[in-house]
């Protein structure tokens, strides 16, 4: 159970002000791994007990620029890149600062620089890290060619610094240099999004690779439901796969959560989702069938439902299913899970 109060201030010569702490705390059975609790003999629910500062903030507003100081959530596009990981129950936030400017009506840009990550892992977590820090820059500008109409560039430079007293991998190798553009459209009846970037190695990095990302979607609606039919690809190089560490990683590639690290051979992802409503309760199914990008294994593929309903403006309840079911069983086990969820908001 993950309960949060948030205060926010009213607005005095520009500035607001923002604290807002959560405490995540098992209210049922304790039979699983929460990655904190040692308790490695059962499968892992990321959600470490805890209590901390999830923002605290100052922001200051003109017409065409928004500054925040301090700890805050940073969500770029569709958190593929940069997201808060708002999944979890301990939500990923970032202490730093960052602007948001709009020069003219058609560009965005939106520029901050990270000096700590703090992690789902926290606070208190000893088997991962519950901050990263570093000194990490992000820019993204959106920029409208017509109605319907946008592309986006963005460059992400990471230095997460090493913490020695954890395993390999859990600090160290993360650093890299990410440059892409994203394009989203709708033509009458069809959207388009799609998107390119590259990555290598930086700072203290000890690996060598130049890596590639793509993906394509296409999306449809025929009332009341609407389909899309999408490709994504994490590619590889010298055996590093192309790597996403500050995402909402389970958005992507399967509500499992089987492929959270890119596989040193890269990772291919053709996906098809359905969507819609019955009645008030909105209705999702996607199937996933996922490959190797540079080797012959297949991984297994992936069917995803989710049923929400929004009983009023404060009550809402989730059900959602995810079973995967593997193709290489000497890499990734058969996994099936289930999650009930209620919010509710005062």
């Amino acid at each position: 159970m993950r309960t949060r109060v948030t205060l926010e201030s009213g607005k005095l010569w520009g500035l607001t002000g923002l604290i807002e702490a959560d405490n995540v705390t098992s209210i049922g059975s304790s039979d699983y791994n929460s990655t904190e609790n040692a308790k490695t003999k059962y499968p892992v629910v990321a959600d470490p007990e805890g209590t901390e500062i999830n923002q605290i903030w100052l922001r200051y507003d003109t017409d065409d620029l928004t500054a925040h100081a301090g700890r805050q959530r940073i969500l770029h596009g569709s958190e593929r890149f940069v997201g808060g990981v708002g999944w979890r129950q301990n939500e990923q936030t970032y202490d730093g600062l960052r602007a948001q400017w709009q020069p003219m009506p058609d560009l965005k840009i939106d520029a901050s620089y990270v000096y700590n990550v703090n992690r789902i892992f926290g606070p208190d977590d000893g088997a991962n890290p519950a901050d990263w820090e570093g000194d990490n820059f992000f820019l993204r500008a959106d920029y409208k060619l017509a109605e319907g109409h946008e592309v986006t560039g963005f460059g992400y430079w990471l230095d997460i610094d090493e913490q020695g007293k954890y395993a390999p991998g859990k600090t160290v190798n993360n650093s890299s240099d990410t440059y892409g553009l994203e394009y989203s459209g709708k033509f009458d009846w069809l959207a388009v999004r799609a998107g390119y970037a590259t990555q290598s190695e930086a700072g203290d990095s000890n690996l060598d690779y130049d890596a590639d990302y793509y993906t394509v979607e296409l999306g449809a609606t025929f009332k009341p439901v609407t389909v899309k039919v999408g490709y994504e690809v994490l590619a590889s190089d010298n055996g590093v796969g192309f790597a996403t560490p500050l995402a909402t990683l389970h958005k992507f590639q399967g509500w499992a959560d089987m492929f959270l690290a890119t596989p040193a051979d890269g990772i291919e992802d053709a996906y098809v989702s359905v969507g819609g409503a019955l009645g008030p309760v909105k209705l999702m199914a996607v199937y996933h069938d996922f490959q190797a990008e540079s080797s012959s294994d297949d991984f297994g593929t992936e069917l995803d439902l989710v049923a929400t309903w929004p009983v009023n403006k404060q009550f809402s309840v989730q059900a959602k299913y995810a079973t995967f079911d593997t193709d290489n069983s000497a890499r990734y086990a058969d996994t099936d899970k289930m999650w009930l969820t209620l919010q509710l908001k005062l």
